[in-house]
């Protein structure tokens, strides 16, 4: 039996990187999975090809997590369809790095925006649905760079240690309905998201990894997978870090 037969999910940002291989892994056992993307046609067509044999179990659809009335009419499609949700993956992420003294101010608002206002706006939407049933899992995709900081990331730092803020009151919100509410915190992991970095800087933030190596998306998925099942049905607030000991 498929862990997640039956079951209906969320994934925002979920063609390309770490939300792909989520909503891979979640197909791949059995779910349902609504994959929601910003913009990259390209990245989308590519996965709708790749998983065809999935056939209706994976839907996708463009959408800025942001906008509060565009996420409304998605969930008010949505509803009409299933009723009720049992996933939220709240991965949609971007970076716009500059030091602060030299930030625009569009940068600063349009990361926050996405990362931190986009889980808001998704959680928001999703709850009653998942309050409707009495059950539920939202996880965000939160980053160490939260609680470590990094130079030029003021932005994307200030917007993932809010998301691990957001986790924790509202973990107290809905744990007595049995909704649990963590985070995934990756570390550096190979994607495009960090397909900036130089040979030099690779280099360097690998030496920074006591595994000396940076993960793999699919290594975080089993993470997301692992606190989207039944096993973790007691915790609830938690940070789990897949870092490789960063």
């Amino acid at each position: 039996m498929l862990e997640f037969a039956g079951k209906k999910a969320i994934v925002t940002g979920a063609t390309r990187g770490i939300g792909r291989a989520v909503a891979e892994a979640l197909l791949a056992q059995g779910a349902t999975v609504y994959g929601l993307y910003g913009g990259d046609e390209k990245s989308a067509a590519e996965l709708r090809q790749e998983m065809a044999d999935f056939g209706p179990s994976l839907r996708l659809s463009r959408l800025d997590v942001s906008d509060y009335q565009a996420a409304a009419t998605f969930f008010a499609a949505f509803e009409e369809e299933f009723d009720t949700l049992d996933i939220l993956v709240n991965n949609a992420g971007i970076r716009r790095d500059a030091v602060l003294a030299m930030m625009k101010e569009e940068d600063w608002r349009r990361v926050i925006d996405v990362n931190l206002t986009g889980g808001f706006v998704m959680s928001r939407l999703a709850l009653p649905l998942m309050l409707k049933q009495k059950y539920g899992r939202v996880i965000f995709i939160t980053s160490p760079m939260g609680r470590m900081g990094f130079p030029g990331q003021a932005n994307y730092a200030a917007s993932k240690a809010g998301q691990v803020a957001m986790t924790r009151s509202l973990c107290q919100e809905v744990g007595k309905r049995k909704i649990t509410v963590n985070c995934v915190s990756p570390g550096f992991i190979d994607t495009a998201f960090i397909g900036d970095l130089s040979g030099a800087q690779v280099k360097e933030y690998k030496k920074m990894v006591p595994a000396g190596r940076f993960g793999t998306p699919q290594e975080v998925a089993q993470a997301v997978l692992f606190l989207a099942s039944g096993d973790a049905a007691y915790i609830n607030g938690a940070v789990l870090e897949i870092t490789g000991g960063l």
